[in-house]
């Protein structure tokens, strides 16, 4: 019998090998993980505007990994521009890199080109700052401003990139207004949240309550509850499917709205600002949604 040829042994080897590890990425799942890059995103992830600056053993023990190999994690981070060293050289800080990785994303987002002339006619119409906002797990994010012109806002600028707890803000709590409470248990576990102020929801029912109040409002606001001396109205962003993607935001820089029909110009303004730019992402307004219902009163004034 002649023997078969060399290619075709290979290929049905070839064959035995791809079917082999067609199980085996059926039995480790869809996706792989990397070890040695989780550990160093996660790394990134522990630094924040509350702790710009950590060292090795902190990190190390924060992410559950030896101290050698943490070492080893940040120099390979310093060396590509994520991270940098300060004082003693045992500490650490984010470096240019991950700015550049984000203003990178923040100009791949449609959302914010949209935002731009939207924020700046809102501030104009308000004499106030105006912010847009996403939520990152926890956090609110702002990515995009239009600072006001008024000298008293001088010392009151929130730059793109701050954060804030979600929990504890009223811009957190717009942002979740459509999470139900189980998607709120799984992003918060704990019994007890950390408190800010004697207005910071203390347990997740609690926060539910204010997320639920911004749901039905359409809107959300505050008079330093979060920071004192400073006043929000806040209203979602949503995309074309309904889901909220981002929220609009001004800010008063003081620990009331003034009357009730500031308060109420204010709320208008910032819902249609924010209505505005979800029409701009696709979205059309349900008849009962009342954000839409608050930004037609604007035009109702206006006309």
């Amino acid at each position: 019998m002649a023997k078969q040829p060399t290619t075709e042994k290979t290929s049905a080897l070839d064959g035995q090998n791809d079917a082999a590890e067609s199980t085996e990425d059926t039995a480790a799942g869809a996706s792989y993980l990397v070890p040695g890059l989780e550990r160093g995103l996660r790394i990134l992830a522990e630094f924040s505007a509350r702790e710009p600056i950590l060292g090795a053993p902190e990190l190390s023990k924060r992410i559950g990994i030896p101290r050698t190999t943490t070492f080893r994690l940040l120099q390979t981070l310093e060396s590509l521009g994520f991270l940098e060293r300060v004082n003693d050289d045992r500490n650490f800080r984010l470096g240019v890199a991950v700015l550049r990785l984000g203003f990178e994303y923040l100009s791949s987002l449609e959302l914010t080109d949209f935002a731009a002339p939207i924020l700046e006619r809102l501030r104009d119409a308000t004499g106030l700052n105006a912010h847009l906002l996403i939520r990152d797990q926890r956090d609110v994010v702002f990515v995009a401003k239009a600072q006001s012109h008024d000298s008293m806002f001088s010392s009151v600028r929130v730059h793109v990139g701050t954060r804030f707890p979600a929990h504890a803000t009223t811009h957190g709590h717009v942002l979740m207004s459509d999470l139900g409470l189980p998607r709120l248990r799984a992003l918060y576990p704990e019994k007890r949240l950390e408190q800010f102020t004697d207005r910071t929801p203390g347990t997740v029912s609690e926060l539910e309550e204010r997320v639920r109040m911004c749901a039905s409002q359409g809107y959300g606001s505050s008079e330093g509850a979060f920071e004192r001396g400073i006043s929000v109205v806040t209203a979602p962003v949503r995309e074309r499917s309904g889901g909220i993607v981002a929220a609009v935001t001004v800010t008063v820089p003081r620990s009331d709205f003034g009357t009730a029909r500031e308060k109420d110009d204010l709320i208008t303004a910032v819902c249609g600002a924010a209505i505005e730019l979800s029409m701009r992402m696709g979205y059309r307004p349900y008849d009962d949604d009342p954000t839409a219902k608050l930004a037609a009163r604007r035009t109702e004034k206006t006309d």
